[in-house]
């Protein structure tokens, strides 16, 4: 597995762009979240061509602002094949299709919507409530082999996540995890919260501004780790 983030910013911090990431993974590269920021982005470093596959985390504007942009370029510039849109739940599914709906009309002649579980490797965690009151929220885990990539969403309460973990196999694992360094933002995971979950595991955080890292924090910023950047 091989992963790039376009951005590594929250809703708010626009100077480091939307968190969202491009995963090749047995033999797809899949797009991780779609905020405002990402079309540009993908545009930009010249990506969009490469994106067969997609799977949101949830609907904040940060987080797929911008997918209705990706799937019609694909569509009417590149005329390329459908992307396949990976979707955890119906509900989640209906509430996508919605989002879209009101932008582009037929969702599905932009996209192919596929039951997550018909695709193997890739499991996610139902952190509903978690982030923000009354959203529907989801963590991934993906598989390839004896490597495990764990990608948190957005997540005020990352025990929901840890718990799942601890339930699996032991494999090399390597956890991208929302991060903040202010106590106050219960919709994020403050970073003293994460330090318990640091043996046995690679953790680098995401979803914020670097610069507001306090100096105990032990955890390592995406943004920082250059070959993590796309």
């Amino acid at each position: 597995m091989d992963i790039k983030f376009l951005g590594t910013g929250g809703a708010f911090d626009t100077e480091y762009l939307n968190s969202a990431a491009v995963l090749n993974f047995r033999g797809i590269h899949l797009l991780i979240d779609c905020g405002f920021t990402v079309f540009p982005a993908l545009v930009q470093k010249n990506l969009v061509q490469k994106v067969s596959h997609i799977i949101i985390t949830h609907l904040h504007n940060d987080h797929c602002g911008s997918l209705a942009n990706l799937l019609l370029y694909k569509s009417i510039v590149e005329k390329a094949p459908k992307p396949v849109i990976f979707y955890p739940s119906e509900q989640f599914k209906q509430q996508l299709y919605l989002f879209l709906e009101i932008q582009v009309k037929d969702p599905d002649k932009y996209a192919e919507f596929v039951p997550l579980e018909n695709f193997e490797g890739i499991a996610c965690v139902d952190t509903y409530g978690k982030h923000s009151e009354g959203l529907q929220t989801y963590a991934y885990i993906f598989e390839e082999g004896d490597e495990r990539y764990v990608y948190s969403g957005d997540l005020g309460k990352p025990e929901a996540l840890f718990d799942r973990l601890e339930r699996m196999a032991q494999k090399r694992t390597c956890v991208f995890h929302d991060i903040t360094f202010n106590p106050e933002n219960t919709g994020h995971t403050y970073y003293k919260k994460l330090l318990p979950y640091l043996n046995g595991v690679d953790m680098f955080g995401y979803h914020c501004d670097p610069t507001q890292s306090p100096l105990d924090n032990p955890i390592r910023l995406v943004f920082f780790q250059k070959e993590m950047m796309a």
